[in-house]
């Protein structure tokens, strides 16, 4: 069955949709940080993000696309 495949659902009621419900987006607002003060760790990739970040929106535009890999700091071992 495909996701949007909406033959067996009631009234064409899809599976799956991109919105979120008001329980799902608090439950969300509480885990997201609110700023980059509330990372922990890489404090150099932080302090690059910060530059990237300000000057997007000393321009009034948005950030370029950045991409993060690796597992977060607090899954990795501590550092000796």
């Amino acid at each position: 069955m495909n996701w949007d495949d909406t033959t067996d659902t009631p009234a064409g009621e899809r599976l799956v949709g991109a919105s979120a419900d008001g329980e799902d987006q608090a439950v969300e607002a509480a885990l997201r940080p609110k700023d980059l003060g509330e990372f922990i760790g890489q404090e150099k990739v932080r302090e690059q993000l910060d530059l990237v970040l300000r000057a997007a929106r000393a321009r009034g535009a948005t950030a370029d696309h950045v991409l993060l890999s690796g597992a977060p700091a607090s899954a990795r071992p501590p550092c000796r």
